[in-house]
């Protein structure tokens, strides 16, 4: 048989059920309950199909929402850490002979409380402190300022830092300033 002869079945089959459907109602009732099913079952399907769009749809606002909530603050921490760097090389500076005097010490114990505090508030919104010397070269949480020739540690050691790194949660905040060991020429 080919494909003209399945179709000649096909039609004539077609052709005798609308005559059977047209002597037995009940044969009509039965084909238009089939259609009714069909549309049904296509009409839940969609729903189905809609409900769990919505369902991704609020998913994904919600994860957005969360996300633009955790990192809103991020141009607010980054300047933070420029007052925590002035704040630390403060007092580096000062000289021992500068921490003897009385009336200098009791002013370096309000700007070491103040960078603690500042400390503190940079864990409470997770923004942590990358470590870096001793550490292999990370391009995602280091910027290599200069190379070092050093026989002391292997090539790609993080030997000095610049500038420290920070990250807020699992993000780059910035990226930490440091010299890289390399073999000595």
């Amino acid at each position: 048989m080919n494909i003209n002869d399945d179709e000649k079945l096909h039609d004539e089959a077609e052709e005798i059920r609308k005559e059977t459907a047209a002597a037995s109602p009940e044969l009509a009732e039965h084909d238009r309950f089939a259609e009714l099913e069909k549309a049904l079952e296509d009409a839940n399907s969609k729903a189905l199909y809609a409900t769990a769009e919505t369902q991704n749809v609020r998913r994904r606002l919600e994860a957005e929402k969360a996300q633009a909530a955790a990192f809103a603050a991020a141009g607010f921490a980054r300047d933070m850490l420029a007052i925590k760097d002035h704040l630390e090389r403060a007092l580096v500076a000062v000289s021992d002979e500068l921490r003897a005097d009385q009336t200098a010490a009791n002013f370096l114990a309000g700007i070491e409380a103040t960078a603690r505090e500042l400390e503190a508030a940079f864990a409470r919104h997770g923004i942590t402190r990358i470590d870096s010397i001793g550490q292999a070269f990370d391009p995602h949480k280091h910027q290599a300022m200069m190379e070092i020739p050093t026989d002391q540690t292997p090539p790609g050691t993080i030997v000095e830092e610049m500038q420290s790194g920070y990250m807020l949660k699992d993000r780059l905040l910035r990226p930490a300033l440091v010299g890289v060991a390399k073999q000595p020429d």
